[in-house]
């Protein structure tokens, strides 16, 4: 049997955005968990650890729903990005991936709250950045204000211009939320997102 409700336990706008996509009914609800890193923890294992600790969270007051968990952290060189916050630490970290690789690992989480199957991965992708200039950098931290995201940017908007090439198997994991995975979870729980109205 089909779990009645599908949530995404995220106040992202941006994943909440993601989703929509699908054209699938939802209700996006935030999940209210300690994201920090335990000691050693390496970025892949972090985002999975913390999108299935979300989607535990929410599940727990909703046992009739599939829970999407995610999470996200970039990565310069062996060093986690997290979101900025303010203009100046905006500019530090582009300044800082200006010509670099940037990893983005994304991990998700599908928790079938009725039966407590849980289904989990962390998907890569690499962003090769331009090399930019210091007026660059300040012209779109001052254009997009990429405050709330991590690494800086904001790829569905201006941020393609950070970049010299994109390198993953689902551009939307840059974004946050890796569709293609999530369509095959889904599907391994009896929805299909091309068979819905």
């Amino acid at each position: 049997m089909t779990p009645s409700r599908l949530i995404l336990a995220s106040s992202s706008p941006f994943r909440r955005e993601l989703l929509q996509r699908l054209g699938l009914a939802f209700d996006a609800v935030a999940a209210d968990v300690d994201e920090s890193p335990l000691p050693n923890e390496p970025p892949a294992d972090l985002v999975v650890r913390l999108a299935q600790s979300k989607a535990r969270a929410v599940a727990a007051s909703h046992p009739d729903a599939l829970v999407i968990g995610s999470d996200q952290v970039a990565c310069i060189n062996g060093r986690v990005l997290g979101k900025p916050g303010d203009r100046a630490n905006a500019i530090a970290q582009l300044q800082q991936a200006s010509g670099q690789t940037a990893v983005f690992h994304t991990g998700l989480c599908l928790l079938n709250a009725a039966t407590g199957r849980m289904q989990a991965l962390c998907e890569p992708f690499k962003a090769h950045f331009r090399q930019l200039t210091p007026q660059q950098i300040a012209a779109y931290v001052d254009r997009e204000q990429p405050l709330n995201c991590a690494g800086s940017f904001k790829s569905e908007g201006l941020g393609i211009a950070l970049f010299r090439r994109l390198e993953g198997d689902d551009p939307n994991a840059l974004i946050g939320l890796p569709l293609i995975r999530l369509i095959d979870m889904l599907a391994g729980e009896g929805v299909e997102v091309l068979q819905q109205p």
